[in-house]
């Protein structure tokens, strides 16, 4: 999937704005912002890096001519965009990361502290492009809450050995699936679309989120990365706790078990190895297995609460299951 997949012109519009709207930034924020969105190289100089799929700005297009789309959802696009970008700057320096989207992370050119003030200021700037939407900005900030408490709960597993899949799922629903339900939603609450009709599009895409961020973690191991733009085995190297490491933990398999042992263990990781332990107990078809149920729930939804056209929103449901970057 490349770029938002809406139309040319209302991807235009939507790029736009998003352009604009991060050019109101005080000029040190604007500058690690536009780095990031591949705007901008270290000097502030025009740039032409890759800038993201901007999956959570189609969602909310995409929900609102699914629910008639009576009114203008380029604002929530805008929105949703900024504060996925505001928890990338900061899931990068938390996670060490340094690369993302074959370019060296901002906080590796700026610093930690100049690439977490300008996610702060993503996210005031998309509470504050909501502002005039009353319903809308609650929905973006509750989101936001659940995006919080989803990655803080992934930190703290970071320090556990007993994380239930459960859990680990509950956590994804937060860390990444609120923030696509929140997407589905304001596309609709834009549109004008009945509360009931919002619920059912916002259940739908969390669905999606989660099945997307299973997806995610399988890319984190079996990824190639000249597509991704990550190391491949990174989230293995640091024994994170991902959905298919998870549930091969909890697997009670013989590779599950040797798996385990590997993850308690302090020196480097064989992540090859590691891979083959987290398909051998299971795991990678017991996830593609959840995507497609994840993603038949969520198309079921769609149909059911669609009062305009569906069409792009069914198509987004399966791409981003499906997709391998």
């Amino acid at each position: 999937m490349t770029a938002i997949e809406a139309g040319p012109a209302t991807a235009a519009t939507v790029r736009a704005a998003l352009r604009a709207a991060v050019d109101t930034l005080p000029a040190p924020a604007r500058t690690v912002a536009g780095y990031h969105r591949g705007w901008l190289d270290e000097h502030g100089a025009p740039a032409d890096a890759p800038a993201g799929k901007s999956i959570r700005p189609a969602f909310v297009l995409a929900a609102a001519r699914a629910t008639g789309g009576r009114g203008d959802p380029v604002p929530a696009a805008v929105a949703v965009e900024l504060v996925h970008d505001f928890s990338l700057l900061h899931d990068d320096v938390m996670d060490g990361d340094r690369t993302r989207r074959h370019r060296p992370t901002a906080w590796t050119v700026f610093g930690v502290g100049p690439a977490v003030l300008a996610g702060d200021a993503l996210l005031t700037l998309a509470l504050d492009l909501l502002r005039p939407h009353g319903a809308a900005a609650t929905v973006l900030a509750a989101a936001v809450q659940e995006l919080i408490d989803g990655q803080l709960t992934d930190l703290a597993f970071e320090e556990r050995n007993d994380v239930t899949l459960d859990e680990c799922l509950a956590m994804a629903d937060g860390k990444t699936a609120a923030l696509l339900g929140c997407s589905t939603a304001l596309g609709a609450i834009l549109a004008g679309a009945e509360p009931e009709r919002v619920r059912v599009l916002m259940r739908a895409g969390r669905e999606l989120g989660l099945a997307f961020q299973i997806v995610d973690d399988l890319l984190g191991i079996w990824g190639d990365p000249a597509v991704t733009g990550k190391p491949v085995g990174a989230d293995l190297a640091r024994r994170k706790k991902t959905i298919p490491v998870v549930a091969a933990l909890t697997s009670g398999t013989p590779a599950g078990a040797e798996l385990a042992a590997r993850y308690a263990g302090t020196g480097e990781l064989d992540t090859r190895a590691a891979a083959q332990l987290v398909a051998a107990s299971g795991a990678q078809a017991w996830c593609h297995d959840r995507i497609a149920e994840l993603r038949d729930r969520a198309v079921q939804r769609i149909r059911a609460a669609g009062s305009g056209d569906p069409t792009d929103l069914l198509a987004l449901a399966r791409r981003v299951t499906e997709r391998r970057s």
